[in-house]
């Protein structure tokens, strides 16, 4: 689903995944309060940040209670610093720019669908640069083995299960026996919750 509130942006990403192999667009709407109203579930939201109305940071929390279990990937023109650290606490699982070539929006697409967290390097920096700057002090309560560490560092950077296992040359089942293991030390119940956490309290 695509919720963008120019048009002919709008009708473009309609296109383009409606004419890619494998892909269907069910919704196009110009604002989250429509999108709201939809009555049929999504795999992927596209959202852009800047909206007539609603923000689409403050959007991302209503759009997941209304449809459990959609990932959604945040779309701006520029990184606009405080809104991508409120997307992404507020449980966006990726940030584009709308300046990213169509054949990247489309594996961004798949690999959020995928359970990863897509994110242009640019705004992956940025978001781990922010949530270390903004962590509480660092609590001792929940450590975390190195290995977990990495699995966490890499997620934060927007790695999908089978680019971690590649990075740390382990299998993507071996990826989520760890990541497992980190939800129960976390008290998480997502990837971005997870990851939220362990930057809050600087265990990464």
């Amino acid at each position: 689903m695509i919720v963008e509130d120019d048009r002919v942006t709008r009708e473009g990403l309609a296109a383009l995944i409606g004419e890619t192999p494998g892909f269907v667009c069910s919704g196009r709407f110009r604002s989250v309060e429509d999108a709201l109203r939809a009555g049929f579930a999504h795999d992927v939201i596209l959202l852009d940040i800047h909206l007539a109305g609603m923000p689409g940071s403050e959007g991302v929390p209503l759009l997941i209670d209304k449809y459990p279990g959609v990932r959604i990937v945040m779309l701006t023109v520029f990184d606009d610093t405080e809104r991508v650290f409120d997307s992404i606490c507020n449980g966006a699982c990726g940030y584009l720019l709308k300046k990213t070539a169509p054949a990247k929006l489309m594996e961004a697409i798949a690999e959020a669908h995928e359970g990863g967290a897509p994110m242009t390097p640019e705004i992956a920096a940025k978001v781990v640069k922010l949530f270390r700057e903004y962590a509480p002090v660092r609590n001792a309560e929940c450590e975390l083995t190195a290995r977990e560490r990495q699995v966490l560092e890499l997620l934060a950077e927007g790695y999908s299960y089978t680019r971690i296992g590649s990075q740390l040359g382990i299998s993507a089942n071996t990826v989520r026996n760890y990541i497992r293991a980190i939800y129960e030390k976390l008290h998480a119940h997502s990837r971005s919750e997870a990851v939220s956490k362990a930057l809050r309290r600087r265990l990464i």
